[in-house]
């Protein structure tokens, strides 16, 4: 990875720690945590106002991304789920309501902060049938074939190796599996100069994908039934868009692998951000 990526990747980083660190000193707080100050296109608004009176305060106030990525995902009851970039652990959450008790939600994120918040909110929900993990979405720590359904929160945009995030989506799901993703995508026109114009990239702008460049990226990964749908305009030219996608099924009557640890994967119990 060149110096510029992890100059970027450490931004990105800094910004979700101070976010998580906000949120955790707001929540001992008499009234309570604010959410984290974003505009209208992003933010725990997108979310309906039942899901968000279900979860602990701290996972909503936490919530940074464009849209809503377990409606998008359709889950059902039984299905494994990887949130990428977990944040506050609102839609790891919310999956693992879905799932049921015989599924199962993982968070992935890299932010140290974000996952000790999502470990807090995971145990206020009681929720036990999730698992949040330390780590990079461009190097998944889970074993190929092994989750059902991939979702993501505005997360994608700020990779700077975003083939090799769609690899890895595609590495650990089982065939016939799904990607169930919220995330900012450029009209065709713009040019990363333009792009760049619109916002930083850890405002999630600047390293947006043209909905071409993000149907070539799934493409070239393997992914077949690739959808992009536009939700709302977050800039001039720039969208909030969902986006699925499918693994193809290559094998017939097999049962999932199990998932279980293998040498060199993280064992970290943590996870996440969004925008």
């Amino acid at each position: 990875m060149s110096d510029h990526s992890n100059d970027l990747r450490e931004t990105v980083r800094e910004r979700y720690a101070a976010a998580a660190v906000q949120v955790i000193e707001g929540g001992a707080a008499c009234c309570g945590p604010q959410p984290v100050e974003v505009d209208d296109n992003f933010g725990s608004t997108l979310y309906a106002a039942a899901e968000r009176d279900s979860l602990p305060a701290e996972a909503v106030a936490a919530s940074l991304g464009c849209g809503n990525p377990t409606a998008v995902a359709d889950l059902h009851e039984g299905e494994r789920v990887l949130d990428l970039g977990s944040g506050g652990g609102i839609d790891v959450l919310l999956s693992a309501r879905r799932v049921g008790p015989t599924g199962k939600a993982y968070g992935l994120d890299m932010t140290e902060e974000m996952l000790a918040l999502a470990l807090a909110n995971q145990k206020k929900a009681s929720a036990t049938n999730v698992e949040f993990l330390k780590g990079a979405i461009e190097a998944i720590p889970l074993p190929a074939d092994t989750i059902d359904v991939v979702i993501s929160n505005c997360v994608i945009n700020l990779s700077t190796d975003k083939p090799a995030v769609f690899a890895e989506m595609f590495r650990v799901l089982a065939p016939g599996g799904r990607i169930g993703i919220s995330d900012v995508v450029a009209d065709d026109q713009l040019g990363p100069d333009q792009r760049a114009e619109r916002g930083d990239y850890v405002g999630c702008i600047a390293g947006a994908l043209s909905f071409t460049e993000y149907r070539e990226g799934l493409t070239a990964a393997g992914f077949t039934n690739i959808e992009l749908t536009p939700t709302h305009a977050v800039a001039d030219g720039m969208h909030s868009a969902t986006v699925r996608a499918t693994k193809p099924t290559t094998t017939t009557n097999s049962e999932p692998r199990p998932l279980t640890r293998t040498a060199g994967f993280a064992t970290s119990c943590c996870g996440g951000s969004g925008c």
